[in-house]
């Protein structure tokens, strides 16, 4: 418990900040909504990023750990753009905004990233020279890299749902 104590009480204020717009905004996703298309892809690219630099602060430019990062972003962005989206998912051309269905997926995905952040950042703090491990870096880049591929394949999902649905509501040609 006392190192749990001293774990907390040398955390910087601003994570716990983050961790609580972090939650906020997961909290918002699990209820139906309707947003832009700037604004379903602004949350993923800034989630990969961040998923990104906590792999980079962790290992700097470490090929294992950057080909873990991307391995894992290629395999679970062809896999997860596959899966069908939610029946009550639709997207309006003419506003071009999206109706969504709550879910808890960005929640999880956003404090995965968060604790995996977190705790890599206490580990390397209490012992430096994990960084150097091989294994280590591959799994913590290939962690990071899951959860950016799975957030850039739910956003791919929608951008193809708003091609599809923008390019039957255009007129024909010579009409």
């Amino acid at each position: 418990m006392q190192m749990l104590t001293q774990i907390l009480t040398h955390t910087p204020r601003w994570v716990f900040v983050l961790f609580a717009l972090l939650v906020w905004l997961g909290i918002k996703q699990m209820f139906a909504s309707s947003v832009s298309l700037v604004r379903v892809t602004v949350l993923p690219v800034a989630m990969a990023g961040l998923s990104f630099f906590g792999m980079l602060s962790a290992f700097g430019d470490s090929p294992v750990a950057l080909l873990g990062w991307a391995g894992a972003v290629s395999v679970l962005l062809l896999t997860v753009q596959r899966w069908p989206l939610p029946a009550a998912t639709r997207y309006n051309a003419a506003t071009r905004t999206f109706h969504l269905p709550g879910s808890a997926a960005p929640l999880a995905l956003m404090m995965g990233i968060f604790f995996t952040k977190y705790a890599v950042g206490v580990l390397l703090a209490m012992h430096p020279e994990v960084a150097r491990h091989t294994g280590f870096a591959l799994g913590i880049g290939t962690l990071y890299g899951a959860f950016s591929g799975i957030f850039a394949a739910r956003t791919l999902r929608l951008w193809k749902l708003a091609i599809r649905n923008t390019a039957g509501a255009l007129p024909a040609v010579g009409a």
